[in-house]
C-alpha cells in the first residue's frame, strides 16, 4: 500500500484473466538493473576526502547537450520511483563515497565524475546509468559482508559505465527493432522470418552476456589494484545466488527487481571471476575492510517501509492506513511497491490493494461498475465484516475462480482478490478466512508497529546460530536467513566474538 500503490490502484484489477492469476496475480511490472559497494581508503588518501559531495552530479548540471546526461535525466526519476525513492543515511552514504574515491583512483578512465544513489528498496539490487550515474538498494547493503563485497559490485557497473555498454547497447537493440520491422514487412510470418527474428534476440542476448563478463574482468582488476581482496566478486555472486534460492522457497515473487534477473549468475561465470582474481595472488591477498562495513550498515532499515506495511508471518499490518488481515498457514505473503499478493497451496493466490470510492455509491454497485470480468452478478451481495461495510461476490474466466470482497474504513475502500484454478475446493473457505481477518488497527498497535533493521551484535560464549537467529523477529525460517544474511554455509559455525547480523524491530 503506501503511495505508490494508492497511485492508480482504480485499474489494478481491471480485466481479470488466467494471466494476470496464473502467476499469482502479483506480477509486479518491470526490471531494472541494479549494483552496490562500500570500501577502504586507498594508501595516503584522507578518509574525509571522499565524504559525499556539496554539490554532486546531477541530472540538472552536467552539460546540457551530453548525449549520455540526457539518457541518464530521462531514467533517472523512473528508477527513483521503481525502487522507493533516495535512501538516507549520512553515516551509509560517507562509507559509499569512500569506495566510490577508491576505485576511482585506480579507474581506467580517470576524468569520469560519478553519482551514487542509495535506494530505499529491500530488492538485492544495482546499475548503471551511462554517464557515471551508479545506483545500490539498501538490500544489497544489507546482504553484503564487508566493504570488498560492495567495491566489487560498484566496480563491475563501473566497468559498464568504462565500456560505454549503455550507448552500445542502445545502438544494437535500435538496429535490431529496424531488423524486426523490415523482416515482418517483408517476409511476415513466414518460417524465414521467425528463424531471422530469433537469430536477432539471440545476438541481443549473447551481447549482454558479453558486456557482463567484461565488466566483470574490469571491475575485478580495479577492486585489485585499488587493494581490496579481489576474490570478493565471485563470493558475492555466490551470496546473491543463495539468497535467490532463499527467496524463491520463501515464496517471494518480486525477482524482476533483483540483480541476478538480469545479470547472469552461473558456476561459468563465478568460475571466470576466480581466473582473474588470481592474477593478484592466491585467496588472502587483498583487504576486505570488514568491521568498518558492519558498523556502517549497523541500523539499515531491512525489507518493507513504514510506508507499505509491514509482513509478520502470515499477517499484513500497516500503521499508516490503520489496517491488517491475514493469510492461512501455508501462504506465503509478499508485499511489493504495487500491491500486497499472496500465494499458498493449490496454484491459490490473493491480492490486496485500496482504492477511492465515493461514499455515496454503494459497495455492491461499485462491483458491478466493469472493473471485474466474468463476474456472476446474482453472487453480488452486501456483508459486514468486523463492524466494517463490504461486500462480496465470485467471478470465474478461463479456468479460474475469483472471490472478490470490497470493505469500506477510514473513507477508503480496499479489495481483496482471492483466485483458485476452477477445479479447487478450497477458494470459498479460503476467501472468508482472508476477507474475516481485514480489521482496523488499534492505536496502541500501530504505535507498537517498528520498521526491522540490521543490528551487528558480537558473539557471546556459548552463543550458537540457533540462538544467535532466535533472536531475530519479524521473519520467517530465521536460521536459514541467518545464513545466508552472514554468508554462512551449512556446517559453518560461529565464534565468540565474531561478528554477526541479525534483524530486529530494535
Amino acid at each position: 500500500m503506501g503511495t505508490r500503490k494508492d497511485a492508480d490502484l482504480s485499474t489494478g484489477l481491471d480485466h481479470i484473466s488466467k494471466s494476470t492469476l496464473s502467476r499469482a496475480l502479483v506480477l509486479a511490472g518491470a526490471a531494472v538493473v541494479l549494483a552496490a559497494c562500500q570500501a577502504i581508503t586507498p594508501p595516503g588518501v584522507q578518509e574525509s576526502a571522499f565524504r559525499p559531495s556539496d554539490r554532486p552530479v546531477t541530472v540538472d548540471n552536467v552539460t546540457a547537450n551530453n548525449k549520455l546526461a540526457e539518457l541518464a535525466r530521462a531514467q533517472h526519476p523512473r528508477i527513483l520511483a521503481t525502487y522507493g525513492g533516495e535512501y538516507s543515511d549520512p553515516k551509509l552514504e560517507r562509507m559509499v563515497a569512500k569506495v566510490i574515491g577508491s576505485l576511482t583512483t585506480v579507474s581506467a578512465n580517470p576524468t569520469q565524475n560519478y553519482r551514487i544513489t542509495i535506494l530505499n528498496s529491500p530488492n538485492v539490487n544495482a546499475f548503471a546509468l551511462p554517464g557515471g550515474y551508479l545506483y545500490i538498494t539498501r538490500g544489497l547493503l544489507a546482504l553484503a559482508n564487508d566493504s570488498s563485497e560492495l567495491a566489487a559490485v560498484v566496480a563491475h557497473e563501473m566497468g559498464h559505465v568504462t565500456a560505454n555498454h549503455g550507448l552500445q547497447r542502445q545502438q544494437l537493440e535500435a538496429e535490431e527493432s529496424l531488423a524486426t520491422k523490415v523482416v515482418s514487412d517483408v517476409l511476415g510470418d513466414s518460417p524465414t522470418a521467425k528463424v531471422a527474428l530469433i537469430r536477432g534476440k539471440l545476438r541481443l542476448a549473447q551481447f549482454s552476456r558479453n558486456q557482463e563478463l567484461e565488466a566483470d574482468a574490469i571491475g575485478i582488476k580495479s577492486v585489485g589494484e585499488a587493494g581490496y581482496d579481489p576474490y570478493a566478486a565471485s563470493r558475492f555472486l555466490q551470496s546473491m545466488s543463495t539468497y535467490t534460492d532463499f527467496r524463491s522457497v520463501s515464496g517471494a515473487t518480486d525477482a524482476s527487481l533483483d540483480f541476478l534477473a538480469t545479470h547472469p549468475n552461473t558456476p561459468q561465470r563465478i568460475e571466470l571471476a576466480l581466473r582473474h582474481a588470481r592474477q593478484f595472488g592466491p585467496p588472502g591477498v587483498g583487504t576486505r575492510d570488514r568491521d568498518s562495513f558492519l558498523a556502517g550498515i549497523d541500523g539499515l532499515l531491512y525489507g518493507d517501509t513504514p510506508e507499505e506495511g509491514y509482513v509478520r508471518g502470515n499477517t499484513f499490518l500497516h500503521p499508516g492506513l490503520g489496517v491488517s488481515f491475514s493469510v492461512p498457514d501455508g501462504f506465503i505473503i509478499d508485499n511489493s511497491a504495487t500491491a500486497v499478493t499472496a500465494t499458498g497451496p493449490g496454484d491459490m493466490a490473493v491480492r490486496f490493494d485500496g482504492v477511492t470510492v465515493s461514499q455515496s455509491r454503494s459497495l455492491t454497485d461499485y462491483i458491478r461498475s466493469g472493473w471485474v470480468a466474468g463476474l456472476d452478478d446474482a453472487s453480488v451481495r452486501q456483508e459486514t465484516i468486523n463492524g466494517n461495510e463490504a461486500a462480496v461476490a465470485s467471478a470465474s474466466a478461463e479456468g479460474w475462480r475469483f472471490d472478490v470482497t470490497v470493505i469500506r474504513a477510514g473513507g477508503q475502500v480496499y479489495r481483496l482478490l482471492t483466485a483458485a484454478p476452477a477445479a479447487s475446493t478450497s477458494l470459498d473457505s479460503v476467501a472468508r478466512s482472508v476477507g474475516g481477518s481485514f480489521r482496523i488497527l488499534s492505536p496502541a498497535e500501530k504505535a507498537a508497529l517498528k520498521p526491522l533493521r540490521i543490528r551487528i551484535v558480537t558473539v557471546k560464549p556459548g552463543q550458537t546460530m540457533g540462538t544467535l537467529s532466535a533472536q531475530m523477529v519479524g521473519v520467517d525460517r530465521k536460521l536459514d536467513l541467518f545464513r545466508v544474511l552472514n554468508a554462512l554455509a551449512p556446517g559453518a559455525t560461529v565464534s565468540a566474538g565474531d561478528k554477526v547480523k541479525i534483524i530486529t524491530d530494535r
